[in-house]
């Protein structure tokens, strides 16, 4: 895969990328689109508290 070293640095992040990509691709075609961007921002604030990045501060 392109931007990753080897093998096995793409096979440790897809590994670990499997278990949390879900929580990114909610099923759209269920749900309209202002249904889509309403629960795309309930789950990265949900993101954003499990992982602290709410509280650490951005760099320009």
């Amino acid at each position: 895969m392109k931007g990753f070293r080897s093998v096995g640095a793409a096979q440790r992040f897809l590994s670990a990328f499997s278990g949390i990509s879900p929580h990114f691709r909610p099923h759209r075609h269920l749900m309209t689109a202002s249904q889509h961007r309403a629960e795309m921002t309930i789950r990265f604030a949900t993101w954003d508290q499990i992982t602290g990045a709410a509280s650490r501060p951005t760099t320009a």
